[in-house]
C-alpha cells in the first residue's frame, strides 16, 4: 500500500497548515486534499493555535482535537479521541455498509478501499471527509496458492464494482463503440451518462473529476504534464486521454465492461455501432 488520499468537500473545514488557504488561517471553505504515506499521520477536528490539526472541520461540536488517521503498510487506522460521541466509517460503494468507532477507541483498522468519514454535529446534520486506500492488492487469478513470496499481484488494482470503474468504463465508452477517433467525454457528459445507474443517481460533476484524479494519480499513477500556455482544461483533457490509452491499451476496460452502464438512451457518439451495444 503506497498510501493514502484524505479529501474534505468543499465548504466543510479549511486548508491545512501551510496549505493555499486564507492568509490569517481562518476556515475558508475550500476542498482539502491530503497524501499520506506509510507511517505518516493527520490529525482532524477544530483546531486551535494551541492544537493545531491537518484537517479543520468547522464546526463548534467538534472537538478540536477530534481524531487521527494513521497509515500502515496495508491498510490505515482510525482513532477517535472524543470521550462522548461515536464516527461512523461507510462503505458508499457496499450497499450500507459501515463500521462505528466507539469514543476513544484507538487504531481501528479499516478495511474499505473507499471510506466515508462522519462525524456528527448539532441538530441531527454531519460532516464528512472521504479516504481513498487506492493499492489494496489483488492476486492474479492465475498466480493463486504456494507462499506469498512467489504470488504475483496484479499491476493495476482496480475494482470492477466501484464507482470510479464505472467512470471509467464511460471515459473509455466511444472509442470501444466505434473504431474511428471519438473524443474523450467531458465531465458533464459522464455525469449525464452515468445518471440512470441505480448507484449513482446523486453523482456530482465535482465527484466525477475527483474520481477522474483517483484513477490518474492513484490507480494508475499517469503523470499529466503541468502548466505551458495550454491551461487547466487543456491538462484534464490530457489526463482523460492518458486514463483511456491505458485502460484500453493494456485491456483494463473491455467491451463486455460495457454492460455495467446504464442503456443508453440517446444518439451519442458510438451509438451507431450496433455490433458492440450488446442490446
Amino acid at each position: 500500500m503506497s498510501g493514502i488520499v484524505v479529501y474534505l468537500p468543499q465548504g466543510s473545514g479549511s486548508r491545512p497548515a501551510g496549505g493555499s488557504g486564507d492568509a490569517d488561517g481562518e476556515p475558508s471553505g475550500d476542498a482539502v486534499t491530503l497524501r499520506l504515506g506509510p507511517g505518516e499521520m493527520a490529525r482532524f477536528g477544530r483546531g486551535s493555535a494551541t492544537t493545531p490539526v491537518e484537517l479543520r472541520l468547522a464546526d463548534e461540536a467538534i472537538s478540536r482535537l477530534a481524531g487521527e488517521i494513521r497509515v500502515t503498510d496495508d491498510h490505515w487506522q482510525l482513532s477517535n479521541h472524543s470521550a462522548t460521541q461515536s464516527y461512523l466509517v461507510e462503505n458508499p460503494e457496499g450497499a450500507g455498509e459501515y463500521l462505528r468507532v466507539p469514543p476513544r477507541r484507538a487504531g481501528a483498522p479499516i478495511p474499505f478501499e473507499f471510506s466515508r468519514v462522519v462525524l456528527p454535529t448539532r441538530g441531527g446534520a454531519t460532516v464528512a471527509f472521504q479516504v481513498f486506500a487506492p493499492d489494496h492488492v489483488y492476486l492474479d487469478p492465475d498466480g493463486v496458492g504456494g507462499p506469498w513470496e512467489s504470488r504475483t499481484v496484479t499491476a493495476y488494482s482496480l475494482d470492477e464494482t466501484a464507482t470510479y470503474f464505472l467512470v471509467l468504463v464511460a471515459l473509455c465508452e466511444p472509442r470501444l463503440r466505434d473504431e474511428s477517433p471519438v473524443a474523450v467525454p467531458t465531465t458533464p457528459q459522464i455525469v449525464e451518462r452515468l445518471r440512470g445507474h441505480t448507484a449513482c443517481g446523486r453523482l456530482t460533476a465535482r465527484a466525477v473529476s475527483s474520481h477522474i484524479d483517483y484513477l490518474a494519480g492513484e490507480k494508475m499513477r499517469i503523470a499529466v504534464p503541468a502548466g505551458g500556455e495550454s491551461g487547466r482544461g487543456a491538462r484534464r483533457n490530457g489526463k482523460r486521454e492518458a486514463i483511456v490509452g491505458l485502460a484500453l491499451r493494456f485491456g483494463l476496460v473491455r467491451e463486455e465492461h460495457l454492460a455495467l452502464l446504464p442503456p443508453r438512451t440517446g444518439g451519442g457518439p458510438g451509438a451507431r455501432s450496433g455490433r458492440h451495444l450488446g442490446e
